[in-house]
């Protein structure tokens, strides 16, 4: 049999290979006597016995542990079914989701109300005065004056859908060639600009479209998206130009940021602060309730320059669609909105900074998002002023006075590696197989402080492992994802490359995305947007509207010309769909985990 035909037939049968109920079950027994302790036998019972509802209420705190191993094996089982979508719960994930969206509206609602008769509120007195002052001062600092060259040139498409599209055909493409919803609040802003700045776009827009080039919409769409197993997480849906713009003013937000050593591109930095305050008791982390639905209106109006509100306001959507009912928003922004990352981030640096001004602490403050590290004897008051501008600190993730610190996805307890893993969903095919057992693989790894494996994980895995038939079992180095399993050099036995190649090629299974071919404007303008800088010869010297004067006669003329190099093609891939192969993959250099110890 040729090697193409026998991979066909691996395909064909990773496609109807499916999994008995059972495995799950049996996977989750397996792993929970595996951590071996009380809490693990507590989770088992529960889940045993449908008492799902306890089972996600059941927590552990780091206050009760002295040893780093108690605590690691108690929150391994707590966390392992915390994200699980098929626990039998009593109330309705998307119910519980909007009734915490209400309860926090409602919450912005009464914080907008303090913050337009501050001098009536009880809270502002004593140190609330001057941190909100301090607040303001230090992030029209770190914002400086506000550039609209800088604006249109760092706007930008995100991944997700819009208020207009939806499903796979949301790339970049199809919203050049056919997203036109915008507010009308945006248009009048930025109406007369989108003809200067976008000459291409907007000759494509009138093409379809020459009376009325956009789409006004009214708002936005609230939605939910999974989270956890006790809720979901409630979003909202942006108009496309709206989106288009507000990721502008997030990447200005973000450069702006990274210049007072904020650097909202990697969580490194909050992981390493997390390892080093569980040791050294130094510092503090922080974690909000809702901190995305917790931005009012009116602490935004309060704290940024009144230029930088204004144009952040038009971006937003001040009305949306809650289930068919038209509703007003009390927050500023929401999680959907392309700045609202940046936008929590800022607040949250330049308040941490505020306090530690007014304290005269030392220790460094680093943020990304809602996740905040700052001195610890800075805690207390940064949590009161917090309270002060609407936010809900959240006393179950937030850590100053125990072993444990987490941030980032990062959990440490007294410097040892402490993160958990977790089953999302039922184990029906190889694929899920491949994930849960390099999880657990790992997490054996990481438990015996990256030396070998921790032997108690073994059985686990082994059943996992033989729950794919033979053909399937592919071993796969670490790093090289999950389409097989992550094996030692010995255990994998890989083929030597040859031909003066340097590496090992191993079989496994490979997931790819599916292109579909597209011919128009939107192509092009969705490759064009996305060359760099250095293509446009941009020369740092000239002022910034020279700048992007000079990106804008580029993109005309290339559009007008078409002499653009079109390093992909006509293709584009479309979002969410996948296609599965079974190939061989290079690996250059084998990275063993060590044996099970």
């Amino acid at each position: 049999m040729s090697s193409k035909r026998h991979n066909r037939e691996l395909v064909k049968l990773v496609r109807t290979t499916r999994v008995s109920r059972t495995v799950t079950d049996d996977s989750i027994y397996q792993y929970l006597s595996a951590l071996d302790c009380p809490t693990s036998l507590a989770v088992w019972l529960l889940y045993s016995n449908n008492e799902h509802q306890q089972l996600v209420d059941l927590e552990v705190s780091p206050l009760n542990y002295l040893k780093a191993y108690q605590f690691r094996d108690a929150y391994a089982a707590v966390q392992f079914l915390s994200k699980s979508d098929f626990l039998s719960l009593a109330v309705s994930k998307q119910d519980a989701a909007f009734e915490k969206f209400h309860h926090y509206e409602e919450h912005c609602k009464q914080t907008n109300g303090r913050f337009r008769n501050l001098l009536l509120d009880p809270k502002y007195h004593g140190s609330s005065v001057w941190l909100l002052n301090a607040t303001a001062r230090k992030i029209e600092q770190i914002l400086g004056p506000f550039e609209p060259e800088r604006w249109f040139d760092n706007a930008n498409w995100g991944p997700g859908v819009t208020t207009l599209l939806k499903g796979s055909h949301v790339s970049a493409v199809n919203k050049f060639h056919s997203e036109n919803g915008i507010t009308r609040d945006l248009y009048s802003l930025v109406g007369d600009l989108i003809p200067i700045a976008y000459p291409g776009w907007w000759k494509h827009l009138q093409g379809e479209n020459p009376e009325n080039p956009f789409s006004f919409q009214l708002g936005n769409r609230v939605v939910t998206v999974p989270k956890n197993s006790k809720t979901d997480r409630v979003i909202a849906v942006e108009p496309g130009v709206n989106l288009y713009l507000q990721k502008g003013l997030g990447a200005m937000i973000r450069t702006r940021l990274k210049r007072f050593g904020i650097n909202l591109n990697s969580q490194l930095n909050n992981q390493l602060l997390a390892k080093k305050a569980s040791k050294d008791d130094s510092l503090a982390t922080v974690d909000f309730s809702s901190a995305s639905d917790t931005i009012s209106t009116e602490v935004v109006r309060a704290l940024l320059p009144p230029e930088w509100f204004q144009v952040l306001s038009a971006c937003r959507c001040q009305l949306g669609f809650e289930r068919g009912n038209l509703i007003r928003w009390n927050k500023f922004s929401s999680m959907g909105n392309g700045y609202t990352f940046e936008l929590e981030s800022l607040i949250f640096f330049a308040a941490a900074q505020a306090v530690q001004e007014l304290t005269g602490s030392t220790g460094e403050i680093s943020v990304f998002g809602d996740d905040v590290i700052l001195p610890k004897s800075d805690f207390e008051m940064f949590s009161e002023f917090s309270d002060f501008l609407g936010f809900v600190v959240n006393k179950r993730k937030s850590f100053s006075s125990s072993y444990f610190r987490e941030s980032c996805g990062s959990h440490y307890f007294s410097g040892f590696d402490c993160k958990p893993i977790f089953l999302k969903e039922r184990l029906s095919n190889a694929q899920a197989i491949y994930r849960l057992a390099n999880n657990v693989r790992w997490l054996s790894h990481r438990r015996n402080a990256h030396y070998g494996c921790d032997s108690r994980l073994r059985r686990c895995w082994s059943y996992l492992y033989h729950r794919v038939p033979k053909p399937l079992r592919f071993g796969i180095s670490a790093g090289k994802g999950d389409g097989g399993f992550i094996l030692n050099f010995d255990e994998a036995t890989p083929v030597r490359a040859r031909d003066g190649i340097e590496g090992y090629y191993t079989s496994c299974l490979l997931e790819s995305g599916v292109s579909q071919n597209f011919e128009g404007t939107g192509l092009l303008l969705a490759r064009l947007r996305a060359l760099p800088d250095q293509v446009f010869g941009s020369n740092r010297k000239l002022t910034a509207p020279a700048r992007f004067q000079q990106r804008s006669e580029f993109l005309r003329d290339a559009l007008d010309t078409r002499t653009v190099e079109r390093t992909q093609g006509n293709s584009y891939t479309l979002r969410g769909e996948t296609k599965l192969s079974v190939g061989r993959i290079l690996v250059h250099q084998w990275y063993n985990l060590g044996p099970w110890i």
